[in-house]
């Protein structure tokens, strides 16, 4: 299997690996630059990357893999405090809400190798957390790296499956990754985020428990402090 990461992972690390670099740098605009403020909120759009090809997934359903929806859209809020500064590190402490869905609907007469039709599928999350993270920079901009432990709500079904109890059980989440702010205005900043979210396995009911995932989810959008 390719260990290679997805293109829209490796051009936001590139960013993170400029950001990191720029803030390196002797700030010019300001001397001495501001200090990372109390508070930010963060508000992203995310591109959810949902298991595609995931056998155990789908069995966790009755699925077909071919069934998996995959990619999708979502949306990540974000509220952090500063309390601890330091002329090296920030620490960070606040919370997480993440909600996505993906879709997917097979072209007309579509089958698997048996001959069965594909059915049309929808995949969604919804993952809240308290986050823990390290800030490395100034109130001009900063990196960070984060973690937090939650929980997760993971619903996955076919078309004809309406009420399956495992879609409302809460698993344990622990979800970890880094990311950017950079304030173009004073009190307004570009921002982005990649992380994964290591989902626990599920509950077994009708079909098999649905699997421990590893899920990446990458978010970019604005910060508000």
């Amino acid at each position: 299997m390719s260990t290679m990461l997805p293109v829209p992972v490796r051009v936001l690390v590139a960013c993170l690996v400029v950001v990191l670099a720029s803030f390196s740098s002797p700030a010019s605009a300001q001397d001495p630059p501001p200090p990372i403020p109390w508070f930010v909120v963060d508000l992203h759009a995310s591109i959810p990357n949902f298991p595609s090809d995931d056998v155990d997934l789908a069995n966790s359903r009755g699925m077909n893999p071919a069934e998996l929806p995959g990619r999708g859209l979502g949306t990540q809020i974000g509220v952090h405090l500063y309390p601890l500064k330091s002329r090296i590190v920030t620490l960070g402490l606040g919370g997480e809400l993440v909600v996505a869905r993906a879709r997917q609907t097979p072209v007309d007469g579509a089958a698997d190798s048996s001959g069965k039709l594909l059915r049309a599928s929808e995949e969604r999350i919804t993952s809240l957390s308290p986050q823990l993270s390290l800030n490395f920079g100034n109130g001009s901009g900063w990196s960070y790296l984060t973690a937090g432990l939650g929980a997760t709500t993971l619903y996955l079904a076919p078309s004809d499956m309406v009420d399956y109890p495992p879609n409302s059980d809460r698993l344990k989440t622990f979800n970890w990754g880094g990311g950017a702010r950079w304030f173009i205005k004073p009190h307004l900043a570009f921002s982005f985020d990649v992380r994964f979210y290591n989902i626990s396995p599920g509950f077994a009911y009708i079909f098999d428990a649905s699997p421990r995932m590893r899920l990446l989810i990458i978010g970019a959008g604005i910060s508000i402090k």
